[in-house]
């Protein structure tokens, strides 16, 4: 028997320190009330705490765990309490870290079918599970011509969506060839700004991103889209992609889906639908009006990982044609060859997305699915859903705040009617309590405070207590008025 030291966990200390380390986050998790939900540290504060050299020698776990809770802790924004209104959610439970532990212990790299068939096979059926539990077309199916795969972000799906209709606008010329400077992309001016990086990042360039006027909703004009195209066909450019939003970051508004997919129809351009945030909702059949139309779609994508309980990170990407998409991405080195890839029969999600290597994600997504079930999950879609629709009547009845946009879901767009100064004070106010966290954005010109209800874990008491100190901090700006 050698003595060498090996440095590594043994099996029985990872079992012991695994306890703890879930022990820890059991015990954040029933005391993350006690938190300022914004973390209050100044710039540079974490780093001048921590040494400024590495350990020449190993240190005890127990000392690694404890730095968490002195060192880490104070400059953590507490994205998983009940008291986090801002941007829109990125949601834990239990079910879902469960998953992912499993995931990174089992330490699998799912590039190709025959690096753990598992990999693949279940993030296929999880995902056309979803396809009936979203209400979406069947051709998204794996076993009709689509099929789902589970990208990063909303940002990365957007970006597959863009390459893929500019190679098929190109007779996929533009992979070999690169752009000719006259492909030309559209979103409306409230499109997520992960658009005008994808143009950036395809080669489209900013400068042929159009930017669609939007309604007195915030969404999408369809009659302006169509003479757009329709402009530019004339100046000889080639359209070659449309983005349609269901649930705008800053409002929450609905592009009209169905009129702009027949405008793509007509001019055989791709439609990409990001439902990055509201997809959530189609769980439940009474919001699918909200993205009627969805059935001309070539791309949808919505993130569990914002509303669905699913620890970030997470995004369901599905195509009509995966054709389309594989013969944009895939390239075969040798290196990757293999004779299940060789036959046709199985997927390699390697050729679903920008990267090579991928984790085991379907592993988190299938817990939190079969954990909730649909009931379960509905049940928490609608219950946000409630409490964001009383906070809106709440403001409506508030002679000193207007609400900003309509309201069809869980984000609340309102603002105090003294101007901008006077919200930018009450959200900063807030902001630095501690007791919740808003985010702001600007409408009609007008800086407008957005109250988003998707956290895992909020409940009645926590809008009602928001809405509370959103007055109290209102009756303070009067009395110093």
């Amino acid at each position: 028997m050698s003595n060498e030291k090996s440095f590594h966990m043994t099996p029985d200390e990872f079992r012991r320190h695994g306890h703890a380390v879930v022990d820890w986050i059991a015990d954040y998790h029933a005391r993350i009330e006690s938190f300022p939900v914004l973390s209050q540290v100044k710039p540079g504060e974490i780093r001048a705490s921590l040494p400024a050299s590495p350990p020449a020698h190993g240190e005890p776990f127990e000392a690694l765990l404890n730095d968490v809770g002195k060192l880490i802790l104070p400059g953590v924004t507490h994205w998983q309490s009940p008291n986090f209104f801002a941007y829109f959610p990125c949601n834990a439970s239990g079910p879902g870290i469960l998953g992912d532990l499993l995931s990174s212990g089992l330490g699998v790299q799912g590039m190709l079918w025959s690096t753990s068939p598992a990999c693949t096979e279940l993030e296929t059926h999880v995902l056309d599970w979803l396809v009936a539990m979203l209400g979406l077309p069947e051709k998204f199916l794996s076993s009709k011509t689509g099929g789902g795969v589970i990208q990063d972000t909303a940002s990365s799906a957007a970006l597959c969506a863009l390459l893929a209709g500019r190679e098929r606008a190109t007779n996929y010329a533009s992979n070999k060839k690169g752009c000719d400077g006259k492909l030309v992309a559209y979103v409306s001016t409230q499109t997520h700004s992960s658009l005008e990086k994808a143009a950036m990042m395809a080669g489209v360039g900013v400068e042929n991103l159009r930017l669609i006027e939007v309604d007195e909703n915030f969404a999408m004009r369809p009659g302006a889209l169509a003479r757009q195209i329709e402009a530019d066909k004339r100046a000889g450019l080639t359209p070659c992609f449309v983005c349609a939003t269901v649930g705008t970051t800053s409002s929450n508004a609905m592009d009209p889906i169905a009129a702009i997919g027949e405008i793509c129809r007509r001019h055989h351009l791709w439609l990409h639908v990001d439902a990055a945030m509201s997809g959530t909702a189609m769980l439940c059949p009474e919001f699918r009006h909200l993205q009627s139309g969805v059935e001309l779609a070539d791309s949808y994508n919505f993130n569990p990982h914002k509303w669905m309980a699913v620890n970030f990170d997470c995004s369901c990407f599905w195509v009509a044609d995966r054709k389309a998409l594989i013969q944009t991405l895939s390239i075969l080195p040798e290196y990757l060859r293999n004779q299940a890839t060789e036959s046709g029969a199985v997927i390699d999600y390697r050729d679903w997305h920008t990267q090579l290597g991928r984790r085991f994600r379907s592993l988190k997504l299938w817990f939190v699915i079969r954990h909730y079930g649909v009931e379960g999950l509905q049940h928490h879609i609608r219950e946000h859903v409630r409490l964001a629709q009383q906070f809106a009547e709440w403001v409506r009845k508030d002679d000193r705040f207007e609400l900003t946009a309509p309201v069809p879901l869980n984000l609340v767009c309102f603002r105090h009617k003294a101007g901008d100064a006077a919200n930018q004070l009450i959200m900063d106010r807030l902001n630095r309590s501690g007791d919740l966290f808003l985010t702001h954005t600007k409408l009609n010109g007008k800086l407008t405070l957005r109250l988003s209800v998707g956290q895992t874990h909020t409940q009645a008491r926590h809008v009602e207590k928001a809405w509370k100190r959103i007055r109290e901090e209102a009756g303070r700006l009067a009395a110093t008025a």
